[in-house]
């Protein structure tokens, strides 16, 4: 059996985004910021109306971790039986099935339980944030694993500092929300 190739993977991957940008169409969501215009990247107060509604914001990082995560589960299961571009596509998919699990009503109630103001992605900015993923994996597959790994811990620890907010945050928030960690992220209020 042949090894998938890398223009075969592109083009699997962009038929897989094209699908997952047209599942959120026919959902409903906005396909960029309803304040009417696209900025490269967004920055402001969490919540905010326009957060998650531009190309980027501070959370393609946390997609980039999805990559790097992305990539050694795929090394883990496949141990090496599956060439670096079927699991790129096999990152994409799981990627894609994340931004529309992320978007739906259900995750969107549930983030707005845990305290989060969010309305969900649009799908200009959902699609951009696949794209971070692959630049994860991407740095995943060619970096040494030190370097993956201190990508993860570095963005982790930045991100908390920065915003209040990580992708373990987010992930202990859907799972079981703990008060203090909510009260720190509030900024103590």
């Amino acid at each position: 059996m042949r090894k998938m190739t890398l223009p075969i993977a592109a083009l699997l991957s962009l038929v897989v985004i094209a699908a997952t940008a047209a599942t959120h169409y026919a959902a409903g969501r906005a396909l960029y910021c309803k304040c009417g215009f696209i900025k490269l990247w967004w920055w402001g107060p969490k919540g905010a109306p326009e957060e998650s509604q531009h190309l980027l914001d501070i959370y393609a990082f946390s997609h980039v971790l999805h990559g790097l995560i992305f990539y050694f589960a795929i090394w883990l299961i496949f141990r090496g039986r599956l060439s670096v571009w079927a699991g790129l596509v096999l990152a994409v998919v799981a990627e894609s099935a994340w931004e529309l699990f992320e978007n739906s009503n259900y995750l969107v109630n549930r983030y707005r339980a845990a305290g989060f103001d969010y309305s969900g992605d649009s799908i200009i900015n959902s699609v951009v944030d696949i794209f971070a993923m692959v630049v994860g994996y991407l740095i995943a597959a060619v970096a040494p694993v030190w370097i993956s790994v201190l990508v993860l811990v570095g963005t982790e620890v930045w991100m908390a500092w920065l915003i209040r907010d990580n992708l373990l945050l987010n992930i202990i928030a859907l799972i079981k929300p703990i008060p203090w960690i909510s009260d720190w992220q509030d900024g103590g209020k």
